[in-house]
């Protein structure tokens, strides 16, 4: 029997992460052109720390896939116990570490040789590697007479990572920069991996914590924001607090800054594959995002649009009759048009008819914000899919409760009388299918 090979090992993670659908598309928005890079990854100096071989394979991983990502690094922890056995003296204020030149000199020679672990752990397992050492940040000091020697990053001299990157190399970038007569200063890594994504254009993201995500206040991961209808409530509700609060408005002036469409993903190591190459994701999504308006009255424009949105979405052509025939109340859509929602009415409860989210748009966190739009507006809701559709998953989680007849699954939320179950169960299973019936039909909702 023929030994698997590198690509059948590849293969087969990639089918394991996701389908093959959501791969195909996420790798074709990684890979990018031949100018600009499409990933890149920032590292803590904790995850540098302890979890090198996890961040050696998912890096790896990336590589055999055909996406080379740049790698900015960080190296807090690393920098405390080099001064202390070094016995130079360090403190801060309001956060920030005063930089000496004797604090300097030991960041670099620690940055340093973080990158250079990084690369030659790399390099062993097959992987071209190179740390970019000095001439790429240009930097301003930030506030001498407080900080010293820390600076804040000015301007890019990006044509050796470029070059590198070009060339299949994963660039390793360290969190200095330098002025414009040469002095090098201490600039903060998310500082850093924001003037390269900035400059460069590059349209994803990726933190790389050991939280694994954005964390609420209970400690739970928060899956996905849209920074246009979340970032507000986040904050002003406590969701989010401290650390957290600090890094999600840092994630909002990256985006805010960026010249086109760009997202950020928080992640462990060991879950990067399956965050940047899964509509599920394993860690937080944040983008600028998208609003969602509430609609009542369609015009025959909006039934055209809202009608292409559903088709693009289940694959699936509508019924002629469909707009005619459904006693729509009202449809929730984002402001890009990608997804929507379509809600009835009835004596009982909320019905969702369609929950549409385009195949652009699946994994961005457009169906998060809208589901939790149309949970916020119909408390009490039910809907229905086939047995056989794989976002029923999805559906078990956000649902308080199930009921499996032949062809169908329907759901509920927010409803706990059984006899008030059973019509809506009922009322359900009476609705005529909305799609044109084909011999051979993909599953729908």
């Amino acid at each position: 029997m023929r030994a698997p090979t590198t690509p059948d090992i590849i293969q087969n993670l990639l089918h394991n992460i996701g389908s093959p659908r959501e791969t195909a598309l996420y790798l074709s928005l990684l890979r990018r052109g031949k100018d600009t890079p499409g990933v890149l990854v920032k590292v803590g100096g904790a995850v540098l720390r302890d979890q090198l071989d996890e961040l050696v394979g998912a890096l790896a991983f990336l590589a055999g896939v055909g996406v080379t990502p740049v790698v900015v690094h960080g190296g807090g922890p690393q920098l405390d116990d080099a001064l202390e056995q070094a016995g130079v003296a360090s403190e801060r204020v309001d956060g920030q570490r005063v930089t000496t030149p004797q604090v300097l000199a030991v960041a670099r020679r620690v940055f340093h040789a973080e990158g250079e672990r990084l690369s030659e752990r790399l390099e062993r397992a097959g992987v071209r590697a190179r740390p970019v050492i000095s001439g790429l940040v240009e930097a301003e000091p930030l506030d001498a007479d407080r900080l010293g020697l820390v600076g804040t990053a000015s301007g890019l001299r990006a044509e050796s990572l470029l070059a590198a990157w070009g060339s299949g190399v994963i660039p390793i970038v360290p969190s200095l920069g330098e002025t414009s007569g040469g002095q090098i200063l201490n600039v903060n890594a998310d500082a850093v991996a924001a003037m390269l994504v900035h400059r460069l254009a590059i349209p994803k993201v990726v933190f790389l914590t050991g939280t694994g995500g954005l964390l609420d206040a209970q400690g739970k991961r928060v899956l996905a924001v849209n920074l246009a209808e979340d970032y507000d409530r986040l904050l002003n509700e406590g969701v989010v607090s401290g650390g957290m609060a600090v890094k999600l408005r840092e994630i909002k002036a990256m985006l805010d800054a960026h010249p086109g469409e760009c997202s950020v993903s928080i992640a462990s190591p060991d879950h990067l594959a399956r965050e940047l190459l899964t509509h599920r994701g394993d860690g937080t999504l944040v983008r600028k995002g998208v609003t969602i308006a509430e609609v009542h009255e369609l015009s025959g424009e909006d039934k055209s649009v809202l009608g292409k949105l559903i088709e693009s979405s289940f694959a699936r052509t509508l019924r002629d009759d469909y707009f005619e025939v459904t006693p729509i109340t009202r449809v929730l859509v984002s402001s890009d048009r990608l997804a929507a929602a379509v809600l009835l009415e009835t004596e009982h409860a909320t019905y969702l008819d369609k929950f549409a989210v385009t195949p652009e748009a699946q994994g961005a966190g457009v169906g998060a914000s809208l589901w939790r739009r149309i949970t916020e507006t119909s408390p009490r809701l039910f809907w229905r899919c086939r047995v056989d559709n794989p976002i029923s998953r999805w559906y078990f989680e956000r649902a308080d409760g199930m009921a499996r007849h032949e062809n169908w699954i329907v759901f509920w939320r927010g409803m706990e009388n059984r006899r008030e179950i059973d019509r809506c169960v009922r009322w359900s299973l009476a609705v005529e299918p909305s799609f044109v019936i084909a011999k051979e039909s993909p599953v729908v909702v």
